[in-house]
C-alpha cells in the first residue's frame, strides 16, 4: 500500500472516530473524568536494549521507525534496559557486585544516540530499568544480590539511576522521564520465571523508590520519575503516593487474553483454555466489568493527582485476532477516557503492529515489513 494514501486513508478514519469520541465524552458526567497529571502519551516499547548481551542481540530500531511512529500520531517511546547490556564485563561468568559498578562508556552512549533519535521525531523518551542491580522479573541473568533486601543492591540501584539523571541533566521532563524497575515482585527464586511472585512489601518499595528518587533529582530536581505497580505492574503502591513519583500500571489483564500459550506466563501453555472475550474461559468468565474493576484504583490514582501511565500492553501472537481485537479495544477504551496513555510491547515483533507473525491476520505490506492495519487503526483511535 502506497504510504501516503495510506495516512490519507487512516486520518480521515481518525477525525472521524475523534469527533464521535469528543461528542461521546462530552455526554459524561463532568465528575466522571479526572484530569491525569501525566501528558495521555502512546507509543510503544523499543527493546534495542532489552537483553542483558550487549546491543546488536535485538534488531535495532531506524530512523524510519520513528518517522513511522510519528507520522501515525504516536509520541511516546519506552526503552527498557537490561543493566548488564552496557556494563564492561566477563560474562563468561556470573557477575560479581563490584563489576555491577563498570559502565563501558561506549554502549552508554548507544542507548543516547537512540534517546536523541527519538526526541528528533518529538517522542518523550521513558528510560526503564528492566533489568535492575539485584531484580528481573525475567530470569536469563544471575544477580549477585537481591534489591528488596540487600544494601549494597540498592546502593548500586542509585548508582545507575544517578548516572543517567546526570546523562540528562538539562533535558526537559516534558521530554524524558526515568521508570525506576520493571514489574516489581518478591520471587522465592528468581532464576525461575515460573516462581510464584508476591508484592514487595511497601514500606520497602517505599525506602528503594524513594532513594533512587533523590538520586535522580540531586541531578535535576525537576525530573520526572515513574514506579511500576507493585505484584507485576498490577498494584497502584499507596506506599509512595506523597513522593511526587509518578506510576506505571500494565494493560495484560487477564492474562488469559494477553498471554495465551506464552511459555514464560504459562506452566502448561498447550493446555491453556481457549480465549473469549467476553465469555467463559476455564473457571472464570471474562469481561469489560472485570476489566473495570481492574483499573478503578488506578483511574482512582490519577484522580488524585499521582500521575498515571500503562507502560507496557498488548498481546501475544496466539490469541485470535478478533477475541484480541474485541479485549483490547475495551482495554483501551478505559484508559483513554480516563486520560491515560500507553505503551504497547512492542513496536516490531510478536506484540507489536509490524511483523507479529500472527497466522489469522491479512496483513498489509510495509516497506518490507507485515502492517497489521486493524491494529493500528485500534490503537489511532485512542
Amino acid at each position: 500500500m502506497e504510504r501516503r494514501s495510506f495516512l490519507k486513508n487512516t486520518g480521515l478514519l481518525t477525525a472521524g472516530i475523534s469527533l464521535a469520541g469528543t461528542a461521546a465524552m462530552a455526554a459524561l458526567q463532568p465528575s466522571v473524568i479526572k484530569a491525569n497529571k501525566l501528558p495521555k502519551w502512546k507509543g510503544f516499547n523499543l527493546l534495542d536494549f532489552f537483553s542483558p548481551q550487549p546491543a546488536g542481540t535485538n534488531k535495532p530500531t531506524t530512523e524510519d521507525h520513528f518517522r513511522w511512529m510519528r507520522d501515525w500520531g504516536f509520541d511516546f517511546v519506552r526503552i527498557p534496559i537490561a543493566y548488564p547490556s552496557y556494563l564492561n564485563i566477563d560474562r563468561s561468568r556470573n557477575i560479581t557486585p563490584e563489576e555491577v559498578y563498570k559502565i563501558d562508556e561506549q554502549a552508554v552512549e548507544k542507548i543516547d544516540q537512540l534517546v536523541t533519535l527519538a526526541h528528533k521525531y518529538n517522542m518523550h523518551v521513558s528510560l526503564n530499568l528492566h533489568r535492575a542491580p539485584g531484580y528481573c522479573i525475567n530470569a536469563g541473568f544471575h544477580e549477585p544480590y537481591n534489591l528488596w533486601t540487600d544494601q549494597a543492591a540498592q546502593d548500586a540501584f542509585c548508582f545507575h539511576w544517578n548516572m543517567w539523571a546526570k546523562r540528562y541533566k538539562g533535558i526537559s521532563s516534558k521530554k524524558i522521564s526515568f521508570d525506576l524497575v520493571n514489574e516489581p515482585s518478591m520471587r522465592e527464586d528468581m532464576n525461575d520465571q515460573h516462581s510464584p511472585s508476591k508484592a514487595v512489601p511497601g514500606n520497602v518499595y517505599r525506602k528503594v523508590a524513594q532513594a533512587a528518587a533523590t538520586a535522580i533529582r540531586k541531578e535535576n530536581p525537576n525530573h520526572l520519575v515513574i514506579a511500576d505497580g507493585n505484584s507485576v505492574g498490577n498494584n497502584v503502591i499507596p506506599e509512595i503516593i506523597d513522593l511526587d513519583i509518578a506510576q506505571s500500571c500494565r494493560g495484560y489483564f487477564p492474562g488469559a487474553i494477553s498471554h495465551y500459550k506464552a511459555p514464560w506466563a504459562n506452566k502448561d501453555p498447550e493446555h491453556a483454555p481457549a480465549p473469549l472475550w467476553p465469555g467463559q474461559v476455564g473457571d472464570k468468565y471474562l469481561s469489560r466489568g472485570m476489566l473495570e474493576n481492574y483499573y478503578k484504583p488506578w483511574i482512582e490514582l490519577a484522580a488524585k493527582g499521582a500521575g498515571v501511565h500503562c507502560g507496557e500492553c498488548g498481546c501475544w501472537n496466539k490469541t485470535p485476532h478478533p477475541v484480541f481485537m474485541a479485549w483490547f479495544g475495551d482495554v483501551l477504551d478505559i484508559l483513554s477516557t480516563h486520560q491515560i496513555g500507553f505503551a504497547v510491547w512492542n513496536f516490531i515483533g510478536d506484540f507489536g503492529v509490524l511483523d507479529s507473525k500472527r497466522t489469522d491476520v491479512q496483513y498489509e505490506d510495509w516497506y518490507g515489513h507485515q502492517l497489521d492495519k486493524q491494529f493500528l487503526e485500534l490503537l489511532r483511535k485512542h
